[in-house]
C-alpha cells in the first residue's frame, strides 16, 4: 500500500478526544428534493461543521459533523422541523444531553464540541411490495 493513501477502512473523521459523541438515526418519507435542501437549511442554523456526506446505499445517506454543544437543543428541534423522523434511541440520546446542558452553567461544558453520525433512510424509495412479499426477499 501507497504510504500517503489512506486506508479504506479507517474512518476518516475522528472526533476530538474531549468531544461527545452521538449515533442518530432517522427517517423520512418525503422525497431527496424536500429533504436535502431542508436538511442543509437546519445544519446551517445550528452553527454544524458538515465533515462529510456519503451515500451508504440507494436509500442511506450518512451525515457526519460537528456543532458545540450548546446548540444541541436547536439541531434537534431543527431536525424535527426538516421533516426527519428520529427512531426512539436518537430521541432518547437528544433528550438526555439537552436534559444535562439544562444543568450545567459552566460556559467551558456549553463550547464542548458534539460530533455526530446522522444515518438518514429514504422510506419512499423501498419498494414496499417487494419488502412485505412472502419469499421474494430471500433468494
Amino acid at each position: 500500500m501507497h504510504p500517503f493513501l489512506p486506508k479504506l477502512d479507517a474512518p476518516q473523521h475522528q472526533p476530538p478526544a474531549d468531544a461527545r459523541t452521538l449515533r442518530l438515526q432517522s427517517f423520512t418519507y418525503e422525497g431527496r428534493r424536500v429533504i436535502l435542501p431542508a436538511l442543509a437549511d437546519a445544519m446551517t442554523h445550528c452553527g454544524c461543521w458538515l465533515l462529510e456526506r456519503k451515500a451508504v446505499s440507494l436509500t442511506q445517506l450518512d451525515y457526519i459533523f460537528e456543532l458545540q454543544q450548546i446548540s444541541v437543543l436547536d439541531l434537534y428541534s431543527e431536525l424535527i422541523g426538516a421533516g426527519l423522523e428520529l427512531t426512539r434511541g436518537s430521541h432518547l440520546e437528544l433528550t438526555s444531553l439537552c436534559g444535562l446542558l439544562a444543568h450545567r452553567h459552566s460556559p467551558a461544558d456549553r463550547r464542548r464540541i458534539v460530533h455526530v453520525h446522522l444515518e438518514l433512510s429514504f422510506l419512499e424509495e423501498l419498494d414496499l411490495k417487494s419488502v412485505l412479499s412472502p419469499g421474494v426477499g430471500l433468494a
